[in-house]
C-alpha cells in the first residue's frame, strides 16, 4: 500500500510539473547571445518567446519551465537583434509592382525594420506599412515620411512642393492627415529661409525632421533650430572647413559654383574645427545618416564594374534601369573629374570617426532603392555596415547604428535593440559572429519576424521564388 502511494505521488508530481509548464511558441537553446551594447557574448543561453515577445532569456536551465511550439538548437550560433536600415526609398509611380517585390527580399537579408525617406509613391508605402503591420502582408516595418517637402519645380517626382509660409501649413496638414512618422526635407529649389521655417514648424507638430543642408547656411544653423538628422556624410564637409561661413556666404550670393565650393571645402578641412562643431551638433541632438555604401560605388564605378553583380537577380528590369542615370553621369566624367570624386569621397568618408568621437549619433541607412545604382536593398545594409569599419568605427559601433541607434530615434529603445526580456523577438540567427568580422552579418541561418521562424531553407526559398518571378519581367 505504501508502495503503491509512493507511486501514485511521484506521479501527480510528474503531471503537476508538465501542467505548470508555459506554453510558448519558439523556444531557441543553447545559442550565443550577442550584446551589441557592452560588445560582448553571452554563450549557452536559452530565449523563450511568445508571438513577437521575448519572455525569458537565461542558462539551460529556463527550459524546463516551458512546452515550445517549435525549439530551435543554436549550438554554435549567434543571435542579435535584426538590422534596421534608416535611410531607403520606394519610388517610380510605374514601378510599383516592381517596388513591393523588394519587401521580402529585406526580409531575406536579415532587415526587419526600414525607414523609407520619401518617393513618389507615398500612399503604396502607406499601405504597405498599414498591411505588414496587421501581418496581412510579408515585409519589413515601414516608418515613412511620405512626399517630402520642396521648393517650387523640385527635380524630385512626388514632393509637396511650397513657395511660402501658407504652403508650408497646408504641406504639413497633409502630412499629418497622412500619419507620416518623421518629416524630410530637401534643398533642391526650396528657399533656405523656407527651409529653416520648415524644420521649425514640424518639430513644434511634434515630428522629428530629417533632411540636406543647403549650401547657403551653416551646418550648425540647421542644427540649432532642430533639424533632427542630416542625410548623406558629404554634408559634413561644410562643417570640417575652417572657412565653412566665408564659403557659405559666397554661395549664398552665387559668386561661386557648388563644385567650386566643393573643393574649397576640400582644400580647409581643419580636423580641429571640424571636432569643435561636431561637438555642437551633437549637444544639439542632431544625427547623422552617412548613407556612404552608395556613395562609395557610383565613386568608384571606374574601378569596379557591378553590371554582372549576382543580386541583379532580385531586382526587377524596370528597377535596374533607373540605375542608369547616375552610371552615365559617372561615364562622362574626364581624368580630372574621376580624381575630383574619389578625394571628395574619401574626405567626407573620412569623417566618419570624428562624428562618432565627437557623440553624434550614427544612423545606419543605405539610400537603396530605386534610383541609387547598385546600391542594392537588403544587402546594401550589410555592404554599409561593412564600409563604416573600413573607414574607422569597429564592428560593434556600426553595428549599434543599426540596431540600437535605429529603434531610438523613433523612440523605441525600450522595445528593440537586445536580445533580452520585455523585447521584441525580431531576431537574426548568424553562424559566425560579427562582433570579430563585421561581414559575419551576411552569414545568416535564420531570422524570427513577427513571431515567425524562417530558416536558411526558407530565406533561401524566398529568395529563389524572386529571382524566378522577376526573371519572366521585361
Amino acid at each position: 500500500m505504501k508502495q503503491l502511494i509512493f507511486v501514485l505521488s511521484i506521479t501527480l508530481i510528474t503531471l503537476s510539473s508538465i501542467a505548470q509548464k508555459t506554453n510558448i511558441d519558439i523556444l531557441l537553446k543553447d545559442i550565443n547571445i550577442i550584446d551589441v551594447k557592452s560588445n560582448k557574448i553571452y554563450t549557452h543561453q536559452t530565449i523563450a518567446i511568445i508571438n513577437d515577445d521575448i519572455i525569458a532569456v537565461g542558462n539551460a536551465s529556463i527550459q524546463s519551465k516551458y512546452k515550445a511550439t517549435n525549439i530551435i538548437k543554436g549550438t554554435g550560433k549567434y543571435i542579435m537583434p535584426s538590422l534596421w536600415d534608416m535611410h531607403v526609398h520606394f519610388g517610380g509611380d510605374t514601378l510599383v509592382a516592381e517596388n513591393k517585390m523588394l519587401l521580402p527580399l529585406y526580409i531575406a537579408m536579415g532587415v526587419s525594420h526600414v525607414r523609407d525617406c520619401a518617393g513618389d509613391i507615398s500612399i503604396d508605402v502607406l499601405n504597405w506599412k498599414d498591411s505588414i503591420n496587421k501581418k496581412q502582408l510579408f515585409g519589413p516595418a515601414i516608418f515613412t515620411s511620405g512626399p517630402k517637402l520642396e521648393g517650387p519645380k523640385s527635380i524630385w517626382p512626388g514632393d509637396l512642393e511650397i513657395a511660402n509660409e501658407a504652403e508650408l501649413k497646408i504641406a504639413l496638414d497633409s502630412l499629418q492627415k497622412l500619419k507620416v512618422d518623421f518629416v524630410k526635407i530637401t534643398d533642391n529649389t526650396l528657399e533656405p529661409e523656407l527651409f529653416l521655417k520648415s524644420i521649425i514648424a514640424a518639430r513644434k507638430r511634434g515630428w522629428k525632421v530629417t533632411g540636406h543642408a543647403p549650401a547657403t547656411m551653416t551646418i550648425e544653423t540647421f542644427s540649432k533650430n532642430g533639424l533632427s538628422a542630416i542625410e548623406h556624410i558629404g554634408y559634413l564637409s561644410r562643417s570640417a572647413s575652417n572657412k565653412e561661413e566665408e564659403i557659405t556666404k559666397l554661395k549664398a550670393e552665387g559668386k561661386i559654383s557648388s563644385k567650386e565650393a566643393n573643393a574649397l571645402y576640400l582644400s580647409s578641412f581643419d580636423s580641429a574645427i571640424a571636432m569643435a562643431k561636431f561637438k555642437k551638433l551633437a549637444l544639439n541632438g542632431t544625427a547623422v545618416v552617412p548613407t556612404i555604401n552608395g556613395s562609395y560605388v557610383t565613386t568608384y564605378l571606374d574601378i569596379n564594374d557591378h553590371k554582372h553583380d549576382d543580386y541583379l537577380k532580385y531586382l526587377g528590369p524596370a528597377l535596374k534601369r533607373t540605375y542608369n542615370w547616375r552610371v552615365q553621369r559617372a561615364a562622362n566624367d574626364d581624368a580630372a573629374g574621376i580624381q575630383f570624386r574619389h578625394q571628395n569621397f574619401e574626405a567626407s568618408a573620412s569623417l566618419l570617426p570624428l562624428l562618432y568621437k565627437a557623440g553624434i549619433t550614427i544612423l545606419a541607412g543605405t539610400d537603396a532603392g530605386y534610383l541609387n545604382s547598385f546600391n542594392y536593398p537588403g544587402k546594401g545594409m550589410h555592404d554599409e555596415l561593412a564600409i563604416m569599419v573600413k573607414y574607422g568605427l569597429s564592428p560593434q559601433q556600426a553595428l549599434a547604428s543599426s540596431i540600437i541607434n535605429g529603434p531610438a530615434f523613433f523612440n523605441l529603445s525600450t522595445q528593440f535593440g537586445a536580445v533580452a526580456k520585455g523585447k521584441k523577438a525580431e531576431l537574426l540567427i548568424l553562424s559566425d559572429n560579427p562582433l570579430i568580422s563585421i561581414r559575419n552579418t551576411e552569414k545568416i541561418e535564420g531570422i524570427i519576424r513577427q513571431g515567425k521562424y524562417y530558416d536558411r531553407a526558407a530565406l533561401d526559398l524566398i529568395l529563389s521564388n524572386l529571382a524566378a518571378v522577376i526573371s519572366e519581367l521585361k
